[in-house]
């Protein structure tokens, strides 16, 4: 009876009835850039005031979507903006649970495919072109900005990043941090383990022209007033005279669930050390694991990934003795709404 109870509870939490209390609009998009080197998809999630009715966006055989209305008249007023940031081979996809409860909220959520690092782009060239990361997330910035018509008003100072695993590293590099490399490969000689150290070998930056140097240059966009980090990585690369000086509040938030290659004690924990106590909160969920910030996965799906990529199942699991990951979600969606409107 107990279980029965808790999955109506979760039904509840994730269904389209929860999806249609605020409605909420959605647009995807392509920026292009002056050479048309790197396009950008980008998403955005806003909120409506539409009697239309939503749409599952990115729902497949693996993944539970999201609600929203395509195209959708955003409504009247100034909202927030919070530009989200995927990790490495992740993609917007994996963080619309968020985009969309914050956008029922009152947020205007864009989100972005960094090239060269998504699901199905693994180009080497645009990999290794890691110092451009902080750079599509301001030009989704000046996107949103310059379009209210079709996303909304944005608040004045009210522009605010998240950011998971590597997008994490994305996130505090828009907001100030320094990296550098130097340090960060005498750190992989201590702790070769790290999921981090391999991450940066594949994607190569000392193989782009000038591309360790543009890493350690300063790719502040001086716009973001708050940073959300969702279980980084690579944050051991950063200067610490640049995280004791990060000119903006920072919430970070760590995987608690045991962790050979991504420990919180290595890297969130850290990290939070590393920042200015009067404006560092550091939470640890116990029971997440890294992948809790990805989005759910259908029963079956495990096994689907571990048949087309061995290995890649792991996707679907959560801490040891969980709660369901769209609990976590939930609570995760608690800990970013109240954070940022200090």
């Amino acid at each position: 009876m107990k279980a029965t109870l808790a999955a109506l509870c979760l039904i509840c939490l994730t269904g389209p009835a929860f999806a249609g209390d605020s409605p909420v609009g959605f647009k995807t998009t392509t920026l292009s850039d002056a050479h048309n080197e790197r396009p950008l998809e980008m998403v955005v999630w806003y909120p409506t005031t539409t009697n239309a009715t939503p749409q599952l966006i990115r729902d497949d055989a693996v993944f539970v979507g999201a609600h929203a209305v395509p195209d959708a008249p955003p409504a009247e007023g100034e909202h927030p903006l919070l530009v989200l940031s995927h990790g490495y081979r992740g993609n917007w996809g994996n963080q619309a649970w968020l985009a969309s409860a914050l956008a029922r909220q009152g947020y205007i959520v864009a989100a972005v495919n960094h090239p060269g690092s998504t699901t199905k782009d693994r180009s080497p060239k645009a990999a290794a072109q890691l110092s451009q990361r902080p750079a599509d997330l301001s030009r989704v910035i000046d996107s949103v900005l310059a379009q209210p018509a079709q996303f909304g008003a944005v608040a004045q100072n009210r522009i605010a990043l998240a950011g998971h695993s590597l997008g994490g590293w994305t996130v505090l590099e828009s907001a100030g941090a320094r990296f550098d490399p130097e340090r960060f490969a005498k750190d992989c000689g201590i702790h070769p383990q790290l999921s981090s150290c391999r991450v940066y070998q594949q994607m190569n930056p000392a193989g782009a022209p000038g591309g360790e140097a543009q890493l350690a240059a300063d790719l502040r966009d001086k716009r973001v007033s708050a940073v959300v980090s969702l279980d980084i990585g690579l944050s051991r690369g950063f200067a610490d005279a640049s995280l004791a000086a990060l000119p903006v509040p920072v919430l970070v938030i760590a995987a608690g669930a045991p962790s050979e290659d991504l420990p919180a004690q290595l890297e969130s924990a850290d990290l939070a050390k590393r920042l200015p106590k009067a404006s560092t909160h550091y939470v640890e969920i116990s029971d997440a694991s890294h992948f809790s910030f990805m989005a759910q996965c259908k029963p079956g799906a495990a096994a689907m990934l571990d048949e087309d990529a061995p290995g890649d199942g792991i996707i679907c699991q959560d801490g040891d003795g969980a709660r369901p990951r769209a609990v976590i979600q939930q609570q995760v969606i608690g800990l970013i709404t109240e954070f940022l409107p200090r």
